[in-house]
């Protein structure tokens, strides 16, 4: 009777917790084969700049890191943790620290594609000591992320500073969320700061759509407290930006684009359109929005090309040319697509899009098919003129009308700017790093 009596709890045990685990488990790998072969036709396996490395000697499977990410680019496949969408990684570095064996890194590129970044150590500081990278110009572009860089960046920076009344303690060159973090800061630790920036506060993020949807985590700001908010429409985080700004008594000088940066034996000479300065340390936060990768195409310098779009209820019954693959380009076909009138065309040079959210590239093909956005693949822009446009698609030429046109390339590093400054770019190849 007792061994009847343990076989039925063993079984019950089995039926009703073992089998439906086991059950689910299987579940949850056969989805993620899904999305890894669906990612695979898509070409969605190929890193757009930074990715999860998984140490394949010492992954166990827990799945910790699978259940971290927001992005769902990893899966459990065979037992062991791989990326199923890579292409949907955008750095948030949750994966990392989930990990219980530490199995999990962030590395930019991979070994079909490199990623120049500058040269940085685990401090911010480049190799040119005092100078400090932060954000997007380091290769995390993630809002948070970069809030988090300038914040790290600035400490550091103050670490070992020696006041010097003739000269700024720091100048901050950005401010956008990684130049605010740095700021935020340097008001607590009461340092001579400037901050400047050649446009206004907010950084790229000014140059969204109007009303676009902003993916964030809570992001705890120096001075100001915790931002809790997991989305946000672009006007809300400019709002809230704008917050912080007034409220910790941050100053900025806009308006202000710096030509160069000189490093001197005792500080660094910054040079601007407007003035000279000088600073002892320097934290360098301008992202790569502010310098867009262009066509090269003839007419490409009229009025008409834009490298963004702020607002698209502005254009209507009008002839557009959207250039380029990822979310941008396609968030702004869609939006310039939904206004009364207008022809949309969005011209890519490769046959799929591999770049964009899954989400976007749904509504993207809702789009074409209510005719709203009329796609022109593998194609390449060979003239902008005063209303036309002139693209190459296989051997054909394909002339058509346009009042504006809207590139949108992605952003390329300032190569020459970094050089002057004495900063070493490395590519790098997932872990093979190089020279550039």
């Amino acid at each position: 009777m007792e061994f009847l009596w343990h076989f039925v709890c063993v079984g019950f045990i089995v039926l009703f917790l073992v089998f439906p685990t086991w059950l689910y488990m299987q579940f949850v790998e056969w989805r993620a084969r899904r999305i890894l072969d669906e990612s695979a036709k898509a070409g969605r396996l190929i890193p757009v700049t930074i990715t999860p490395l998984i140490d394949e000697r010492l992954c166990m499977g827990s799945a910790t890191c699978v259940r971290a990410c927001p992005e769902n680019v990893l899966g459990i496949v065979d037992g062991q943790a791989v990326l199923i969408n890579t292409a949907s990684c955008i750095g948030h570095g949750v994966c990392v620290p989930a990990c219980p064996v530490d199995a999990v890194e962030l590395v930019f590129g991979s070994e079909e594609r490199g990623v120049d970044i500058p040269d940085v150590g685990g401090d911010f500081q480049t190799n040119v000591p005092g100078m400090y990278v932060a954000g997007e110009l380091g290769g995390m572009g993630l809002i948070a992320n970069a809030v988090e860089q300038g914040v790290q960046a600035m400490h550091n920076a103050a670490a070992d500073l020696t006041p010097n009344p003739d000269r700024w303690d720091v100048v901050i060159i950005g401010a956008g969320p990684a130049g605010i973090g740095a700021a935020l800061v340097a008001i607590q630790k009461g340092l001579r700061y400037l901050l400047v920036d050649q446009d206004d506060f907010g950084g790229a993020i000014r140059k969204y759509p109007r009303k676009k949807l902003v993916f964030i985590r809570p992001i705890d700001f120096p001075g100001y407290g915790k931002v809790k908010f997991t989305s946000l429409q672009k006007e809300d985080l400019v709002a809230i930006l704008e917050d912080i700004i007034n409220k910790t008594g941050i100053e900025i000088s806009t308006d202000e684009r710096v030509k160069e940066v000189i490093p001197l034996d005792d500080g660094f000479q910054i040079n601007t359109i407007h003035q000279t300065l000088h600073a002892t340390k320097v934290v360098l936060a301008i992202g790569r929005a502010g310098t867009p990768r262009t066509l090269g195409a003839p007419g490409e310098d009229q009025d008409k090309v834009a490298y963004w779009l702020k607002d698209p209820e502005q254009f209507e019954y009008e002839h557009l040319l959207v250039v380029g693959g990822g979310d941008s380009a396609v968030e702004a076909a869609l939006a310039l697509g939904e206004q009364p009138g207008n022809k949309v065309f969005l011209s890519y040079r490769k046959a799929n899009f591999t770049r964009p959210k899954k989400k976007n590239v749904e509504k993207l093909r809702k789009a074409v098919k209510k005719g709203e956005v009329q796609l022109v693949l593998e194609s390449k822009v060979t003239e902008i003129g005063v209303d036309r446009v002139v693209l190459k698609q296989y051997d054909d030429e394909i002339v058509l009308p346009n009042d504006y046109c809207f590139v949108f390339a992605g952003g390329i590093l300032p190569t020459e700017f970094l050089r002057k400054a004495g900063i070493t770019i490395k590519r790098h190849h997932g872990k093979k790093i190089i020279d550039v």
